[in-house]
């Protein structure tokens, strides 16, 4: 049973904590009789894990080909500039993460880009300001 729980645990963790720590690791390890390396093997293997604590709405933005050709790039650049924050950082208010991520498996919506588990489709500049605008007033 111990392979086949892991990604609903990590899940959990990630949904609970906010991050998957080395303690969390650690006793998932051994809860399911895994090794602490099985399971930050798998941990650091999916884009959706994170060892460092992420904001409220993580923001991924698909940069694969069909995505970087139909306008990632430029959707990257405006949120780095109104979030004020690169890939891999999170706002100082701890509202917003940005990732880029290398697919999305939405090549027929690109450009692609997933705000915590919603993913959005064709998406552009002024659909991204929309998207900011309804985390802002969720948050």
């Amino acid at each position: 049973m111990g392979r086949q729980a892991l990604l609903p645990c990590l899940h959990l963790i990630q949904e609970k904590l906010g991050c998957v720590t080395p303690e969390a690791a650690t006793l998932v390890a051994k809860k399911l009789g895994l090794s602490r390396g099985e399971v930050f093997s798998v941990a650091s293997f999916y884009g959706m894990f994170s060892r460092e604590r992420e904001g409220k709405f993580v923001i991924r933005v698909c940069v694969s080909l069909p995505c970087y050709l139909k306008g990632a790039r430029e959707i990257l650049q405006y949120l780095q500039g109104e979030l004020g924050v690169k890939p891999g950082q999170t706002t100082p208010d701890g509202l917003f993460t940005l990732k880029e991520t290398s697919c999305l498996g939405f090549c027929d919506g690109a450009p692609a880009v997933m705000v915590n588990d919603k993913t959005y489709g064709r998406v552009t500049v002024d659909k991204m300001k929309e998207i900011l605008q309804q985390c802002r007033e969720k948050a």
